[in-house]
């Protein structure tokens, strides 16, 4: 199965039972795309695990750990939903840039392993705990992904330069730590394998500087297609990634724990946003379809310049062109620019498909919009899995 793709009865009948917007969630799909990362490598130490900060529902974490994946972290709160979903603290792995000391205790109680974004993270984190084994973060110099804004390789605020590893020693001594990891992750949806391949030999390169390495996290960043792109062959970047290493292994005489961390990949696919049109609007040459699905529901689109396949449950035959836009006081919410749509009424409902990464866990209640539920379709049976936001959640602050 591709993508969740609901039909137009399916949609209308969770609309009336759970309100409008709402994200819906397939768990087949979730499962089959867990599945096809942990079969990617046939090595024995290879430990896949999931980003959670593309969707950190507690239900959804549930099937991705019934599935077998472990999972990485970015902040304290994610570290509570992961626990809340059953993960143990050796199922966590902890990486983020600029943490404060308050931060790094926390992550020292409660993540198996922490991953450190600088030199300078490196020294503080020693001062705290010195004797620590930790991991650190390289920059390869070479980055990908379908925006600047997620190119996480090369030029960007992530993680150390090889050229400025210089010192790392020095550090690790002066602290009598160990450094047993190194991690990269070149940046988010690529649908070419070639530069994470590139950057998989050069963190295997640099790998052979430090004796005590052990675990190597190529991060993740795989894509799926948005607008029918080719779909990024897994098995061959499989097979491409376990020749790469048995190589560097073998040139090396060293073995190693291998990890990615794919996010998107496994949650993307497995959801739609359903939403209502409540206006239609001509303005000078342009119409406009307005929804209630603001971006402090799907921010991708603003963000990212991003696309998303938009369904129009109409019963009208004919088509028209669109300009899809959301409810919030911003001239930049826009999902969509003229995007060929059947003729909609006020009251049809729009279905947004690969809503599952980036989605939810970007929303927000910004104009005092509310967060939409989420629902959970396993079974041919529908379960409610985050409840709608209500007005008075807005107020009760203290």
């Amino acid at each position: 199965m591709d993508n969740l793709i609901l039909k137009k009865a399916q949609a209308e009948e969770l609309i009336r039972k759970y309100g409008s917007p709402l994200y819906v969630y397939e768990e087949t799909i979730l499962r089959e795309r867990c599945r096809e990362v942990r079969d990617l490598l046939p090595l024995k130490e290879y430990h896949p695990q999931y980003s959670a900060k593309a969707n950190s529902n507690t239900e959804l974490l549930k099937v991705i750990r019934e599935e077998g994946l472990n999972v990485d972290a970015m902040s304290p709160g994610e570290i509570v939903q992961e626990m809340a979903a059953g993960y143990e603290k050796e199922q966590i792995m902890y990486c983020s840039g600029n943490m404060s000391e308050a931060e790094m205790r926390y992550v020292h109680d409660h993540a198996g392993l922490v991953i450190l974004d600088s030199l300078s993270q490196l020294d503080r984190y020693g001062i705290l705990f010195p004797g620590s084994e930790v991991g650190l973060r390289i920059n390869p110099g070479i980055g990908a992904g379908h925006d600047a804004k997620v190119i996480t390789g090369g030029k960007t605020k992530f993680g150390v330069l090889r050229e400025d590893l210089k010192d790392t020693d020095q550090i690790l001594n002066k602290h009598s730590m160990k450094l047993i990891a190194l991690h990269e992750h070149v940046g988010s949806l690529f649908l070419d394998d070639t530069v994470f391949l590139k950057a998989a030999e050069i963190l295997m390169e640099t790998a052979e500087q430090f004796r005590d390495v052990r675990i190597l996290d190529f991060g993740g960043g795989l894509g799926v297609p948005y607008q029918g792109e080719e779909r990024l062959d897994l098995k061959e970047l499989g097979r491409k990634l376990t020749e790469l290493i048995g190589s560097m292994e073998k040139k090396s005489g060293r073995n190693y724990q291998i990890r990615i961390e794919p996010g998107r990949y496994l949650s993307a696919e497995c959801s739609m946003l359903i939403g209502t049109v409540t206006d239609l609007k001509d303005s000078q040459g342009v119409k406009y379809l307005g929804t209630d699905i603001g971006f402090n529901v799907l921010l991708r689109p603003v963000l990212y310049h991003a696309h998303h396949r938009i369904h129009g449950y109409s019963d009208d035959g004919r088509e028209q062109i669109y300009t899809v836009c959301g409810n919030l006081c911003e001239s930049g919410d826009i999902l969509a620019e003229n995007e060929k749509m059947p003729c909609m009424r006020i009251g049809d409902l729009i279905g947004i498909e690969n809503a599952g990464a980036y989605g939810y866990s970007m929303s927000s209640d910004y104009n005092g919009r509310l967060r939409p539920a989420e629902v959970l379709l396993s079974a041919g049976k529908d379960r409610l899995i985050r409840r709608r936001e209500s007005l008075e959640d807005l107020v009760h602050q203290i």
